[in-house]
């Protein structure tokens, strides 16, 4: 019975992403009516379920950390070649596409996934424990980032509005790849013990046991078909952004939840991969996966926005508004309280919790 079940997800599995995709290639760039709408939402649930298992297996099969750092770039990367074309096609209208983005994911990551495996890990475990080094590098990282590219953009001169220059946008660019290439390069090779999970008494957890890691076959089988779920989940969800809209626009909400809701959709991946680690007391992949997708959002989408601005006619907008700066310094700065002690209580979850609560209050009501 055990073996049958097995087999009937495994199939679903491969599957649904299958025809999630078939679905996004049918109904890209048209006017869906309701019922097809639905329709498309269900495949869209199928494939960020698929994501999340395709994820866990090549997890399984090259370990901590590298499996979290799998399925944040893969998400990442897709939402990035999303944005620019967007940005290609929308004109003035995408002037602030970039910055919005990123900022969602921050605030998405950094509070939201990070707040709830503290808080789901905490109340099962007592306390989450995590590796300080590991995570507060990760922190200090994208607070990095986030200043040079989001919160500088507003207070420099040499270009009217909170706009970059050329050359400024280019430092930007530069100092966001590399920092982030040095951040892949000290989770996977020089310092990858700061990023796995550890014991109360800081003991690195060891790998389970109860199953055999999968075949390098199964592994490249679930790669391909994690980049088919993930392509599907980022266009399936453009594809329901119209009927997002025209809900937005019909409940007199500003334009900015639209990206709030679609940000949403597309790290569902993240967040229940990071949600199911965080149940088993793994708190330190959860971490990786939060933050490590926050620092990909920006680590690669300012420099390709910054490529893609050389033939875009458009502005590009990157500086935040005042709201945002005070939520964002309040997000680094209780970030770094939560990490200091290497443990955290549901407190502290949802501390972070109420931070991803304002920002979406301010986007429906700014």
């Amino acid at each position: 019975m055990f073996t049958k079940l097995r087999a009937a997800i495994a199939q679903w599995t491969v599957v649904v992403p299958v025809v999630a995709f078939v679905v996004l290639v049918l109904t890209w760039h048209r006017d869906l009516p309701g019922w097809v709408v639905g329709l498309v939402s269900c495949f869209l649930a199928g494939a960020v379920l698929a994501a999340v298992h395709h994820a866990e297996v090549i997890a399984h099969r090259v370990g901590e950390p590298f499996g979290s750092l799998v399925l944040a770039v893969a998400v990442t990367v897709i939402e990035v070649a999303l944005i620019v074309t967007l940005m290609a096609d929308g004109g003035d209208k995408a002037a602030t596409l970039a910055r919005d983005t990123v900022f969602a994911a921050v605030m998405i990551t950094c509070n939201g996934i990070l707040g709830l495996s503290i808080l789901v890990a905490a109340f099962k475990y007592r306390v989450a424990v995590f590796n300080a080094e590991g995570t507060g590098a990760a922190l200090a990282c994208i607070g990095t980032l986030a200043t040079l590219s989001l919160v500088l953009p507003t207070f420099t001169t040499s270009s009217p509005g909170p706009q970059f220059s050329s050359t400024q946008l280019i430092f930007a660019a530069t100092a966001s790849i590399v920092l982030y290439g040095l951040f892949v390069a000290t989770l996977t090779v020089r310092h990858r013990d700061y990023f796995l999970p550890v014991t109360p008494e800081g003991k690195v957890l060891d790998e389970e046991d109860h199953a055999g890691p999968p075949t390098a076959r199964a592994a490249m089988t679930s790669l391909v078909l994690l980049a088919v779920a993930l392509v599907s989940v980022v266009g399936l969800a453009k594809s329901v952004s119209p009927t997002i809209e025209s809900a937005v626009y019909s409940a007199g909400l500003p334009s900015s939840v639209v990206g709030v809701v679609i940000a949403l959709l597309v790290l569902l991946p993240e967040t229940i991969a990071a949600l199911r680690a965080a149940l088993r007391n793994r708190v330190q992949t959860s971490l990786n996966l939060a933050l490590g997708s926050a620092l990909a959002s920006i680590g690669l989408t300012i420099p390709a926005v910054a490529v893609a601005s050389a033939w875009l006619s458009g502005p590009l907008v990157l500086g935040l508004g005042p709201s945002h700066l005070v939520l964002l310094s309040l997000t680094v700065a209780v970030g770094t309280l939560t990490v200091i002690p290497r443990r955290a209580t549901p407190l502290q979850g949802a501390v972070h919790l109420a931070i991803l609560a304002a920002y979406v209050v301010l986007a429906v009501n700014p």
